[in-house]
């Protein structure tokens, strides 16, 4: 992940639903290139923060056995209010279809209770070995660092 677009886990019910937040700095780099005189957070960056948030549900639900969790497709993604700097985009995602190799979600993501994003996305869920056993320590440090980044994102809530 070159961009960690959720900060903070809101609320979580294992094998079912994910709730999480993105606060938008001017600070983050692409706000300066999108729209420089209305710099909103891009529509493709919101999906990816649903993204990210579904794949922690699967991580969870797997026991973090995957290293790598991919968006496979995406259906009916539709975009409302924008999101600009100071605001949190609120992401939700619901499980619809949940097993070994790939996931579905319905995905939501409001900013002050206005819709900035909507839609259904499937996960691919993947290890490196699966093409190259050679990559098993890769995929044992992502797995590792994916660990200490959910332990870090959720340790708030007691989960």
């Amino acid at each position: 992940m070159k961009f960690i677009l959720v900060d903070r886990l809101l609320s979580v019910e294992p094998a079912r639903s994910i709730k999480m937040a993105k606060q938008v700095s001017m600070a983050e780099e692409y706000l300066a290139d999108h729209f420089p005189r209305f710099p909103v957070l891009p529509g493709v960056l919101m999906l990816e923060a649903a993204v990210q948030a579904a794949a922690w549900v699967v991580r969870e639900w797997d026991q973090f056995h995957h290293s790598v969790i991919v968006l496979r497709g995406v259906w009916g993604i539709r975009y409302g209010a924008f999101v600009e700097p100071g605001a949190t985009l609120v992401v939700q995602a619901d499980v619809i279809k949940l097993e070994s190799g790939k996931s579905e979600f319905k995905i939501r993501g409001t900013v002050s209770d206005a819709v900035a994003i909507q839609g259904r996305i499937e996960l691919a869920h993947l290890n490196l070995t699966d093409q190259d056993a050679g990559l098993a320590a890769v995929d044992g440090a992502m797995v590792a660092a994916m660990r200490s980044q959910w332990h870090e994102l959720s340790r708030r809530l007691g989960v």
